[in-house]
């Protein structure tokens, strides 16, 4: 599965969103309100184990040894403004702290700012006063921020990775040297959760230059922005070095500001406890593997495959972490997808609801996954405060509703509603000339994971609906490039509308992955895919917009309109005033995707990450590698 943020920052993961905290998993480090009750998140969420407390009696550790990590690929940049790769957001992480992160118990860790509103339309942000960039910028205040935001952010000339964060709508006003306040057009009680407000500090007077010479590229290169070398005290760790292709090296940072800052778990006080951080670019698994036996390496992603073999290692700790990213299976419903025959049933409800009856979850996860994955049933993972659990809605793929029957029973509907003459011959579905359904399915070559999954999937919908599917693999550049992304020459006009169901939906804002309707297409026809895994967003359901808001979303290269009012219900959620009323209002959403199945959902996968056993600070939970800088090797 080739993750959202590792193709090119798509889905609205560009910036803040696709980057991931170090040390732990490639989800993104986000933020929730404070001082609001109605901002609690913490009721029903079960993200998974919470860190030991360090007794404040006891005196804080002396900073030993370097943490060593592996990659497998090469950053592109390391430019905060212009990073959209999870891997490069984690190396700038090591460098550079975000304003904020979620601590274990998923409340929110003010690190460079705090983040305080009334209503949910007037934001405050109030930043820390011991923050300092490298000489020659001096102290951070509110006015870095404001330029950063109204003139690269809110500026055309200068599109950066965050610019669709911070529409010219969002008013900012500077309230002091260290306060300053965004106020949205509409109430949000979520905006932290859209990662819109989750920004890196960076100098006005080192860009200030380049946008007054409008010099783009200038800015893209300037070297203290690519080699990180004004970050100051505001992270962990100092860059000494970025090898191009090979990794980068830090050093520990005597003066990081968290060492004195209020309400901080007191094992902060002496952070951080290593002498230094590496990264090294290692593009074989079996190499990085080879590297966390051996000690060299100090932690390293495990595949499924051989979570067992490592678990019985002594010289490799695993943890195994729930995350929000799934596996699920994207239809091409544009005019260039379902090569089976004419039409496409791809765009009728109870065929996507077929498809998903005749894949058995279970049976998925414990031959593909060895049991380290849990079934996707509708748009959030089980362990998210607003998964629907109070109310009915279909389980797709278990129970009695798996199985050659109901799936062919669901099947049979789609067949009516189609003007073509689809059936079932025997037990062999069959297109208008009376031959074999055949359709391609796309999956990602690297990842041997999702071969098998394809491998299956396509056992499946032969045994239980009769179709032939020819498995696939393809590489990440020409899927995006000849698949997934839509030429600019062929998107519409903005304004364009099309009548569907009885539905009007209008392309304001075309886009490489929503370019118009489904007679625009991409440059090679494609019928199913599992290339992409998107993120489900448990802490910020408004997000999942990119996805499902039909002509509004930003990631919609399969052409799928909805069935259900998605664009009334999120604008209905982004004016909520309260958890209740959201809690309401996603319920709704979510047991509507769940019928709908605009891809067809299969599982979510866990993390498995090997650790160092001398390592102390990771934690199998969502929010694993949020206190970074107190990690440590055990004395």
């Amino acid at each position: 599965m080739l993750g959202v943020a590792g193709a090119a920052g798509l889905a609205g993961c560009g910036g803040g969103d696709g980057t991931a905290t170090p040390g732990g998993s490639a989800d993104t480090p986000t933020a929730t309100p404070t001082d609001t009750e109605a901002m609690d998140q913490t009721q029903t969420q079960d993200f998974g184990d919470t860190a030991t407390a360090t007794p404040t009696d006891q005196p804080l550790p002396e900073p030993s040894g370097t943490y060593d990590t592996v990659t497998g690929a090469s950053y592109e940049t390391l430019n905060p403004l212009y990073n959209s790769e999870a891997g490069a957001g984690t190396a700038i992480g090591y460098a550079l702290d975000y304003g904020y992160a979620f601590d274990d118990q998923q409340q929110v860790f003010p690190q460079h700012y705090d983040l305080t509103t009334d209503s949910g339309q007037v934001w405050v942000f109030t930043l820390r006063e011991n923050l300092q960039f490298s000489d020659p910028y001096g102290q951070v205040t509110a006015s870095d921020y404001v330029y950063q935001i109204q003139e690269l952010h809110q500026n055309d000339t200068f599109p950066t990775a965050d610019s669709t964060s911070w529409p010219s709508e969002y008013n900012v006003t500077q309230n002091g040297e260290f306060e300053f306040q965004v106020e949205l057009p509409g109430t949000n009680i979520l905006w932290p959760q859209t990662f819109e407000p989750l920004l890196y500090p960076i100098p006005q007077d080192l860009v200030q230059p380049y946008v007054e010479e409008e010099d783009v590229e200038g800015m893209r290169q300037d070297t203290e922005l690519l080699e990180l070398e004004f970050t100051g005290n505001l992270g962990a760790y100092t860059m000494e070095e970025w090898n191009r292709g090979s990794g980068t090296t830090y050093t520990r940072n005597d003066d990081y500001y968290i060492q004195d800052i209020p309400n901080a778990p007191n094992i902060y006080g002496g952070a951080p406890y290593f002498e230094g951080v590496t990264t090294s670019v290692v593009p074989e698994q079996s190499a990085r593997l080879g590297a966390l036996e051996t000690g060299e390496a100090d932690s390293a992603s495990i595949p499924p495959s051989q979570f067992q073999e490592y678990q019985q290692n002594d010289s490799v700790s695993v943890n195994q972490i729930p995350q929000p990213y799934n596996e699920k299976i994207t239809l091409n419903m544009r005019d260039n997808g379902w090569s089976a025959g004419p039409g496409n049933l791809f765009r009728h409800v109870p065929f996507r609801q077929a498809m998903a009856m005749a894949i058995n979850k279970q049976e998925l996860i414990d031959g593909v996954w060895r049991g380290l994955a849990r079934p996707h049933y509708t748009w959030q993972p089980q362990f998210s405060r607003w998964y629907p659990s109070d109310v009915d809605f279909p389980e797709f793929g278990q129970g009695d509703m798996y199985g050659s029957e109901v799936a062919r029973e669901r099947a049979q509907q789609a067949f009516e509603m189609s003007e073509y003459d689809y059936a079932f011959d025997g037990d062999t579905m069959v297109n208008p000339e009376g031959d074999q359904v055949t359709l391609d399915f796309y999956w990602f070559a690297n990842d041997d994971t999702d071969g098998l999954m394809a491998e299956y999937v396509a056992q499946e919908l032969n045994q239980n609906l009769g179709m032939n599917i020819n498995v696939e693999s393809v590489t990440a550049g020409p899927w995006v490039n000849d698949y997934a992304q839509i030429p600019e020459d062929r998107w519409v006009e903005p304004g364009t509308e099309v009548e569907y169901n009885g539905k009007t939906f209008t392309w304001d804002s075309p886009g490489p992955f929503n370019p118009g309707p489904r007679n625009v297409t991409s440059n090679e026809p494609w019928d199913m895919s599992i290339v992409y895994g998107l993120n489900t967003y448990p802490r910020n359901p408004l997000t999942n917009n990119a996805f499902f808001d039909g002509a509004g979303g930003s990631f919609n290269f399969g052409g799928y309109y909805p069935d259900f009012n998605a664009q009334e219900l999120f604008e209905q959620a982004r004016n909520a005033n309260s958890t209740e009323e959201l809690q309401s209002i996603f319920n709704e959403m979510f047991v509507a995707l769940a019928e709908e199945q605009p891809y067809i959902m299969l599982v979510f996968p866990d993390d498995i990450i090997g650790y160092n056993p001398n390592l102390v600070g990771p934690i199998e939970n969502f929010s694993n590698g949020w206190n970074f800088p107190a990690w440590r090797f055990e004395e």
